[in-house]
């Protein structure tokens, strides 16, 4: 086959099916050898020209250019780092790791000191909020220990909280409520701010696990239970999970699915209007880590250390988690159990709440 019947890209192509299973008719064939030919005749898009579009068009998102973000001083400390330091120096600091420290560095040989903050969008992998970032970074650089610490917080969050919330509006609720649900049985408790129970209580008619898997069924059952919740700012659901190898508790991950989606959409009321969460799932080994009640992979049960927050609470000046004084024998009373109806859901939803405030709201490197 000569080069006028089959241009170069399409050739070696084909050259790799050497075992290609069936006749190429001659339609599908003259089809595809002229989009290859075509698409060879197309001239490359040139890297100078990517950027500046690339650039273009975010300046206009913004309308500002990168000139107008900074004060002479500080574009002078920017250019500075930038045109002295190597590449481990300019790797220190965040956004600047990797490639890019490696790409400014070449630039700055083949072309020179850098003359000015939009030069630096010549550069491969740069962009105009990439530039941003970078020149931020410079400006505002995190110390090593801030890093660490920063990076430790989150791996932690990212290990429970699965929807993005901004922190500052979790820090300014005022309630939460945290749920928690097994196979016959749901449970809130409702706490404020300052850690006080507001409401504590556990549905027991929550039996949909020995119904059929019927849609109806559950958003019967579950509307039902949500129309009980009080309301809150944020609501913590407790995220369990399975093996996937474990094919005898498909049955069991199917129903706490369709629980959990189904309190997201219930609960999410205004949604719809306003696009911000109102829901978030916990993990819980990582509650069960917080109060250390693991036993290797396997959670223990949290009710003695329930129990020990109702005893203890009126004796200290500052407790963990407040009951109200007229609440307090009717939560102990709830406590008590005869190994018939056991009661996990419920303080394990006390327990969550307790563990989401302490870990989110009253950590201080949160």
């Amino acid at each position: 086959m000569n080069s006028n019947e089959l241009c170069d890209p399409f050739f070696s192509i084909l050259g790799k099916w050497k075992h290609f299973p069936v006749m190429m008719c001659p339609s599908l064939y003259h089809s595809l050898h002229m989009s290859c030919c075509q698409r060879k005749s197309i001239a490359p898009v040139k890297k100078t020209d990517f950027v500046s579009v690339s650039s273009d068009e975010s300046l206009k998102d913004t309308g500002k250019r990168l000139e107008d973000l900074y004060s002479s001083e500080e574009k002078s400390a920017i250019l500075q780092v930038l045109n002295t330091a190597s590449v481990n120096e300019l790797g220190a600091f965040t956004f600047l790791r990797g490639r890019k420290s490696i790409n400014i560095v070449k630039h700055r040989e083949k072309h020179g000191p850098f003359q000015d903050l939009e030069s630096l969008m010549e550069v491969p992998l740069f962009q105009y909020k990439s530039t941003v970032k970078v020149c931020d970074s410079i400006l505002h650089p995190e110390s090593k220990e801030k890093k660490k610490e920063k990076k430790i917080l989150e791996n932690s969050l990212g290990k429970f909280v699965r929807l993005g919330i901004e922190r500052k509006k979790l820090k300014a609720a005022k309630s939460i409520v945290s749920i928690v649900f097994g196979n016959e049985r749901i449970a809130w408790a409702h706490l404020d701010n300052t850690v006080m129970v507001l409401d504590w209580r556990q549905e027991n008619n929550f039996k949909l696990m020995k119904e059929t898997y019927m849609p109806a069924m559950y958003l019967k059952m579950i509307s039902s239970v949500v129309s009980k919740i009080p309301e809150a700012d944020f609501y913590i659901l407790e995220k369990r999970t399975f093996s996937l190898q474990q094919t005898t508790l498909f049955p069991v991950t199917l129903h706490f699915h369709i629980v959990e989606a189904m309190l997201y959409s219930l609960l999410n009321k205004t949604f719809a209007q306003d696009g911000q969460h109102r829901v978030l799932s916990m993990n819980r080994n990582v509650v069960g880590k917080h109060f250390d009640l693991m036993l290797g992979t396997m959670r223990t049960s949290g009710m003695a250390l329930v129990q020990q927050f109702l005893s203890d609470f009126p004796k200290q000046e500052k407790p963990r988690v407040s009951f109200p004084l007229e609440n307090l024998v009717r939560y102990r009373s709830m406590m008590e159990t005869d190994g018939r109806k056991i009661k996990e859901e419920l303080w394990d939803s006390l327990l969550q709440a307790v563990a989401f405030y302490e870990l989110f709201m009253f950590d201080p490197q949160s």
